[in-house]
């Protein structure tokens, strides 16, 4: 009997995993073979998930891949960049879930935050309706081709420091890799999507019944 084939996500952006740090994570696919279909093969491509995502405005994205366009190396390396963090969210999370050692990850999701961190300031905040505020703001977000990562790795670091740690979880099909919040009732998601690795599971239990 030949096996199922891994699963076939749809090459299309996909946000299903409860939070930016685990969309990045999903727009690879992570299989046995090596990385798959990978998402982030340009920078425009980066920046239109970053809108999609809700971590960057559409303004910002039309200001960043305008820069990206007059400044080619640089979006190279933005994207690189984009790449090791994915890569490093993948595997701190990947070992939080499974309950292995997290001491590489961490450092180097350290790295990234430290870098990160120092574009991030308090400014004035205009949009309170008239009153005076202050919120943060990242630096450089309109110049910096890396900005558009910034505030992913961010959000990784209030997920790292949220109850919901708890309930990471790495998809169960065979070959996937996929990371999602389990916000399920009974706490019992096995599946990043059931119209794919959820039914190809099932199927390859009636081949074997």
């Amino acid at each position: 009997m030949t096996p199922p084939s891994a699963p076939s996500h749809e090459a299309s952006i996909l946000y299903l995993a409860g939070d930016p740090a685990l969309d990045l994570v999903n727009t690879v696919d992570w299989t046995s073979r090596g990385p798959e279909q990978d998402r982030f093969r340009t920078y425009e491509g980066i920046s239109r998930w970053a809108e999609g995502a809700g971590v960057l405005s559409v303004a910002a994205g039309r200001r960043l891949r305008r820069v990206a366009s007059e400044r080619p190396r640089p979006a190279a390396a933005a994207v690189e960049y984009t790449h090791r963090a994915r890569e490093t969210l993948r595997d701190l999370f990947g070992a939080i879930a499974r309950g292995e050692s997290t001491a590489i990850g961490l450092r180097r999701f350290n790295q990234l935050l430290a870098d990160a961190s120092a574009r991030l300031e308090i400014a004035p905040d205009a949009g309170r309706g008239g009153r005076a505020g202050f919120d943060w703001r990242w630096r450089e977000q309109d110049t910096d081709l890396r900005a558009v990562v910034w505030p992913v790795i961010w959000a990784a670091a209030s997920l790292l420091r949220s109850d919901e740690l708890n309930n990471v979880r790495v998809c169960d099909g065979d070959d996937c890799g996929w990371m999602y919040v389990d916000r399920s009732r009974n706490g019992l998601r096995r599946w990043c999507q059931m119209r794919t690795c959820g039914t190809r599971e099932k199927t390859r239990r009636r081949r074997g019944s």
